[in-house]
């Protein structure tokens, strides 16, 4: 059985003062752990701790199958540890991996997001994209990533529409004049312009729409 090391867990640890987290091999370390783990200094260790849950017996009865005593004893051990709290906040079958806040707040591990081929009309442009926010969020504008990797396809913005480079180039023609937008640059389309959007190499923006 796999553990889960979530980021609520990595930030109790750091408030005691601890800087080295044991694990074993089968433990799995979210990739909000990891950044919380990098922000508090902490280090993740695979030597073996006493403390750790063990899970080299198959939970498994006479008959074969599993037996409800043995999955009770299981999470009340993790629970005794704290190493439930926060774990369904981390985990997700989704495009992406989030956290959330009862009063709106809603932070995206970008690292985790997962991205869908953008209709260009051309099967062979290699864009995509993923929306993070959206109306489902109580939010009035959309917002995601857009990566484009060396290629070019025509655009008519529906919508305002902002562009954030993260890395790579992005060029931007526009009538007869082509404009080239670098890791750091941000990119403005009043709704309604017409443009041939493209990257000589692999470029990955940051882009809001309202």
């Amino acid at each position: 059985m796999k553990k889960l090391i979530c980021a609520k867990e990595i930030e109790e640890f750091a408030k005691q003062g601890k800087k080295v987290f044991y694990m074993d091999s089968d433990t799995i370390i979210t990739p909000a752990a990891q950044d919380a783990a990098q922000a508090s200094g902490v280090e993740f260790s695979t030597q073996t701790d006493c403390c750790k849950v063990k899970s080299s017996e198959p939970m498994k009865t006479g008959d074969g199958e599993i037996s409800s005593e043995m999955i009770y004893s299981v999470l009340k051990a993790l629970a005794d540890q704290g190493q439930l709290s926060g774990v369904l906040e981390n985990i997700s079958c989704g495009p992406y991996i989030a956290e959330k806040d009862k009063c709106g707040l809603k932070i995206v591990r970008g690292n985790s997001v997962k991205y869908e081929v953008l209709d260009t009309g051309n099967p062979k442009d290699k864009v995509f994209y993923q929306e993070i926010i959206n109306a489902d969020d109580g939010c009035s504008m959309n917002a995601g990533f857009i990566t484009i990797e060396t290629c070019n396809f025509d655009w008519e913005c529906a919508c305002q529409e902002l562009y954030y480079v993260v890395e790579g180039t992005l060029t931007v023609a526009a009538e007869d004049k082509t404009y080239t937008a670098y890791a750091g640059d941000a990119v403005f389309f009043p709704k309604g312009a017409k443009v041939t959007f493209g990257s000589p190499n692999k470029m990955k923006a940051f882009y809001a729409t309202y």
